[in-house]
């Protein structure tokens, strides 16, 4: 790419100073990266949290920087007056059109207060914009909160659909169905059978976003002849938000939406992919076999010949992503959830797929329904008995 002139070395220089795929990098609005705050997010403790506490968080600092920025000051110059004005507009102010609850601002707290903690103790700032106070924990002893900590904060209300509403949720946002059950003439979703499976798949496993979202193909069951209604599989230690490998179930006919999605619309792309070279550039770590019953363990060889194992169980998002086998036209993605370019489809893009599916179903079932379904990642695992 002519914008990436002079770059050919890019991933060397990003290895030399710690970034790794991944790592998020934020630009100020006059385009420059500021280098404390680049070694926090990818050499701090930071880099260790989970792949979607990180994304929010980022998030979290994006709006308190933008904020700062609209003061003629950078993060390393807030002070405490300026986190409360903060607060004061992010939960009360009639001038944002998007004031958020307790429980938002209190994870945006404990993002800048990690930030601010770790760039007093490096000596980056000399004092935290986040004010401290002491309180009695469980235990009885004393432990510190922010004071700007709210008290109003409650768990987010779980919002659910019956299977019978999910159902059209799926036909009608994902599939292209129409609101009389038929499937629509002009429907142009090349990846339903991709997004449906998916949406089955965290139905019936009970499945987090990013668990289902970065399974390999290797972790899938297969359906066999003498199979019963469920299989069982197994969710690597990483990937899950408790950081402890789970068994999960998948429904018989779940399992078969998958198979089949592998085997039309995936591999379809996969074949365009190696067709058009997009696997040719890419830092592929190609698996030559797999070892251990009790402990998978993947053997695979990268470009330059190195040689290395990676327990299953151990992969985490980033090097799940780099993970291809041979296939009989070239190297093929491991990672189940492509795009339509071929290429392992992140996490976080589920969200949009989401979204559209939602505004989907509002379209077409706004004039036969009061509340046409509305569903998320999230609310897949509380679908309820009709």
């Amino acid at each position: 790419m002519p914008a990436l002139a002079g770059w050919e070395d890019l991933a060397e220089r990003e290895e030399q100073v710690g970034i790794h795929p991944g790592d998020p990098i934020l630009l100020s609005p006059d385009c420059r990266v500021d280098e404390v705050l680049s070694r926090y997010l990818c050499r701090s403790s930071f880099a260790g949290l989970a792949p979607e506490t990180k994304r929010n968080y980022t998030d979290d600092y994006c709006l308190f920087f933008d904020f700062l920025w609209g003061r003629g000051k950078d993060w390393s110059g807030a002070t405490a007056d300026d986190l409360w004005d903060f607060e004061d507009w992010r939960t009360r102010s009639l001038r944002n059109p998007r004031r958020v609850g307790g429980a938002r601002w209190n994870r945006g707290l404990a993002a800048l207060a990690r930030l601010y903690e770790w760039a007093v103790r490096h000596e980056h700032v000399r004092t935290s914009p986040v004010i401290m106070r002491s309180v009695r924990g469980r235990n009885g002893g004393l432990v510190q909160v922010p004071a700007a900590l709210s008290k109003n904060a409650r768990a987010s209300e779980v919002r659910w659909l019956t299977p019978r509403a999910f159902r059209r949720w799926v036909e009608v946002g994902l599939r292209g169905f129409g609101a009389d059950g038929a499937p629509s003439p002009g429907w142009a979703g090349r990846m339903a059978d991709r997004n449906g499976a998916f949406a089955d798949l965290l139905f019936s496993s009970g499945m987090r976003l990013t668990e289902g979202a970065s399974l390999l193909t290797v972790e899938v069951p297969r359906l066999r002849l003498e199979g019963g209604r469920y299989y069982v599989g197994r969710l690597a230690r990483v990937v899950t938000k408790s950081r402890r490998s789970r068994t999960f179930y998948a429904s018989s006919v779940v399992v078969g939406e998958v198979e089949g999605y592998v085997e039309s619309s995936r591999a379809r792309v996969v074949r365009r992919a190696q067709a058009a070279g997009r696997y040719g550039d890419l830092p592929v770590r190609l698996v030559t076999h797999e070892s251990g019953r009790h402990r998978r363990m993947l053997h695979w060889r990268d470009r330059d010949g190195v040689v290395g194992r990676t327990a299953l169980s151990e992969a985490t998002v980033g090097e799940r992503m780099t993970l291809f086998t041979e296939g009989l036209a070239g190297p093929e993605p491991l990672w189940l959830w492509l795009s339509e370019s071929g290429l392992p489809l992140r996490p976080s893009s589920w969200e949009g797929v989401f979204r559209a599916a939602n505004d989907r179903c509002e379209a077409v079932l706004s004039e036969v329904m009061d509340e046409p379904p509305f569903c998320t990642p999230h609310m897949c695992r509380h679908i309820v008995s009709a």
